[in-house]
């Protein structure tokens, strides 16, 4: 489902300024409307609808930083952002103060403006996104998955124990095992539910950007520095700043995270002060942390700061009884892909429940995802399931190769191959006709020859198509 478009209201009581700031909202692709002061503007907010405010901060009948604060303690969540011609780093620190999410100065430039209206408008795609990814698997209602193996009910009940807390929380596991779904659960079973859940994976920052990512900067704190940056921790503020993959950080940045969690304050790239902080950190990542302590790769005292309770999530194949439950939650599910399918093949169940699932959930859910959109009917068969799953090892590393003797998938593998060209041939070769007897859709039954051509299964038997294929 596509987001409806992202509605601005610029609040000015300059006319002129009004127009032309809403002729460029407007020539950017976003609706907008205006209107002439503080009490217009209030009257337009309360009835809900408006995402961006292009708010001035000073009225005649009211001051722009009053009525951001008026719009925060009634749940209004409008993203403010501050125009005047008063652009003071005092006005500024206020303003980022009181809630605002940035803020420009008259006379607006057009592309400063678009750049911020861009930035915003992602900044919605992401928490829309996060926001659906917790109703379908992730979420505290009834649409979250329930899991029935013993490891993930520990796993559960760990998180349980330690949402409620602000202990920090490192979360240990292979990539794909679901670590930032958990750090979700434990923040929306937290006291700061309703504050931010900030996530930033660590292994994807520059060095050189570390700092003001998760500190921010002034205006002015080196060259292309235009503008307040509030960074992660400040963004985070009342709410949890999730640190996936906490392994990749420079020494450098593990010693300013570890004193910036312990002190429970930032102090701003070219700021000369630090600014107090009330952030709960969950980390998260996919290397033997003390390993790489013991190597000096990773501070000792930030480990232990941020072990201070540990969840390990087990892999997928560690854990058998989950997934039979998680394919059919997938499926019914159908976030992803738009479509609800009523389940699979025998043969298709069997060969997802044989795999080792060395991607984890993530890979799973692509192969349902994928299997979901080349599917004819309404149920996933065999052709449907990529065929390199078939070559790989199963749980017990026992090789499961399409191919080979005396294995149940090798022996139906056969068998659909020689039902498919004993049809084909039994219609000269007509590959539609064939396709029609067999109950399949044309595209099908092209995979499926094309994949039994690769694992050498019944060339021979091919017949010649005619001119109807």
């Amino acid at each position: 489902m596509s987001m409806r478009p992202m509605n601005v209201l610029v609040i000015d009581d300059e006319a002129a300024v009004r127009q032309i700031v809403c002729e460029m909202v407007r020539s950017a692709g976003y609706p907008c409307d205006t209107a002439s002061g503080a009490a217009e503007g209030a009257s337009r907010l309360v009835r809900g609808g408006v995402d961006v405010a292009l708010c001035d901060i000073r009225m005649p009948d009211g001051d722009g930083i009053t009525l951001l604060r008026n719009c925060r303690e009634s749940g209004l969540d409008t993203v403010f952002v501050m125009v005047t011609a008063f652009g003071s780093m005092e006005t500024a620190v206020e303003a980022l103060r009181a809630g605002a999410h940035d803020f420009v100065s008259k006379p607006v430039n057009r592309e400063e403006l678009v750049h911020r209206l861009a930035q915003i408008e992602a900044m919605r795609g992401l928490r829309e996104e996060n926001r659906a990814l917790r109703k379908s698997v992730g979420g505290l209602g009834a649409n979250r998955f329930r899991f029935s193996s013993p490891a993930m009910l520990e796993v559960e009940r760990l998180s349980g124990k330690v949402a409620p807390t602000n202990s920090t929380v490192l979360v240990t596991g292979e990539s794909g095992t679901g670590k930032g779904v958990l750090a979700r659960m434990i923040h929306e079973q937290s006291q700061r539910a309703a504050g931010p859940f900030i996530a930033v994976n660590c292994g994807a920052i520059p060095d050189t950007l570390l700092e003001t990512e998760f500190f921010g900067h002034t205006k002015g704190a080196f060259t292309g520095a235009e503008r307040v940056r509030k960074g992660l921790f400040l963004e985070a503020d009342g709410g949890t700043l999730f640190l996936d993959e906490i392994g990749e950080l420079p020494l450098l940045m593990q010693s300013k995270l570890l004193h910036a969690i312990d002190e429970k304050s930032v102090r701003p790239v070219g700021a000369e002060s630090a600014r107090r902080v009330d952030v709960r950190i969950v980390a998260a990542t996919n290397r033997d942390l003390p390993a790489m302590v013991a190597d000096g790769r990773f501070r000792e005292d930030l480990f232990f700061r941020l072990s201070m309770f540990r969840i390990h999530v087990p892999p997928l194949r560690e854990r058998p009884q989950d997934l039979r439950d998680l394919i059919r939650h997938l499926l019914e599910s159908g976030a992803a892909v738009g479509r609800r399918l009523t389940g699979l093949d025998p043969a298709a169940e069997e060969l997802l429940l044989a795999y080792a699932w060395p991607g984890n959930v993530r890979e799973l859910e692509n192969v349902i995802n994928r299997a979901s959109i080349l599917a004819d009917g309404e149920r996933i068969t065999l052709a449907d399931i990529p065929a390199e799953l078939s070559a790989r090892r199963g749980p017990g590393g026992t090789a499961v190769a399409s191919g080979s003797a005396g294995d149940l998938r090798g022996e139906l593998r056969r068998f659909e191959a020689e039902l498919v060209y004993r049809t084909l041939a039994g219609v000269s070769g007509d590959r539609r006709q064939a396709a029609q007897r067999l109950g399949i859709g044309l595209s099908s039954l092209y995979r499926k020859l094309e994949e039994f051509e690769r694992e050498g299964l019944g060339r021979e038997a091919d017949p010649r198509p005619n001119n109807n294929s």
